[in-house]
């Protein structure tokens, strides 16, 4: 009786993650088979589950509707200063709070973690109000300098990682008269590499997808991200919807690509960064 349950549990359980993931991917297939359809063949009904003829040209009408390429260029421009401010300036902040011991350390620690509390809804036109006075609207600025000053999250997570590395590593290493900056680039990062890929791929998605920074700051179509391109594709007279799923589509690759390829360093690094500390 108590294998049949066991057995029982698990197809259910199954049974539910099977039904879960397909609710997950229907979008996405839908997007991907509109993606190759005419405006006819998306709008028809009863709906077409297949095009008759696969219009691979979208992909490539795409790049002729709105210049497509050069927000590939600014967006991925601002995801590789965004992860080099991130990996850089949490890191440090990050082996100051678990490895050195100096008075209002456990102050500051909980500061930090405590502005995760602040929507960011309540910071945004104050911030909207720096830049201006900073004069940075309408440059890349806004969208990248914040990462070169930490994050509550990531600094949290480094933190509790940081700690489960044993101090002896840096007493053998000041010993051999090695500074802090070579003692974080020797020792911590080689042993945080799970870790510090899983700042990087949440850095990565972040800024991928952030469509409200580059709607605020950006003004000049020049410079305009992927978010804000996709957007382009939709007016109130004239939507290309064949070649927003091209777009779309395009858009979401890279994303499933990273994930895919830097999923081991995913999961161990939100376990080990997580609970252990």
């Amino acid at each position: 009786m108590t294998r049949m349950k066991y057995t029982a549990v698990r197809v259910l359980t199954y049974g539910a993650l099977c039904v879960g993931a397909a609710a997950c991917l229907l979008p996405f297939l839908w997007q991907l088979r509109s993606s190759v359809m005419t405006m006819q063949e998306i709008f028809s009904y009863p709906p077409k589950w297949l095009p008759e003829t696969p219009q691979w040209q979208n992909y490539r009408e795409t790049f002729k509707v709105i210049p497509f390429g050069r927000y590939y260029i600014n967006t991925i421009f601002l995801v590789v200063m965004n992860i080099i401010g991130a990996v850089i300036s949490n890191t440090i902040i990050a082996f100051s709070l678990a490895r050195l011991r100096f008075r209002g350390r456990s102050l500051m620690f909980a500061l930090s973690i405590g502005t995760l509390m602040i929507p960011t809804s309540v910071t945004l036109i104050p911030t909207f109000i720096e830049w201006n006075w900073l004069g940075g609207l309408g440059t890349f600025l806004p969208l990248f300098v914040p990462a070169f000053f930490g994050n509550a999250f990531f600094i949290f997570m480094l933190v509790q990682f940081f700690r489960t590395i044993p101090f002896e590593f840096d007493e053998a290493a000041v010993v051999d008269g090695a500074s802090y900056p070579r003692i974080i680039v020797s020792i911590i990062l080689p042993m945080a590499k799970p870790v510090i890929a899983v700042l990087v791929i949440f850095t990565f998605l972040n800024t991928w997808n952030d469509f409200m920074g580059p709607l605020l700051y950006l003004n000049d179509s020049k410079m305009f991200t992927l978010a804000l391109g996709l957007k382009s594709l939709l007016s109130g007279y004239n939507s290309y919807w064949h070649i927003l799923m091209a777009a779309a589509t395009m858009v979401v690759a890279p994303l499933i690509a990273v994930f895919f390829i830097a999923q081991k360093f995913f999961i161990e690094g939100l376990t080990m960064g997580g609970i252990k500390g």
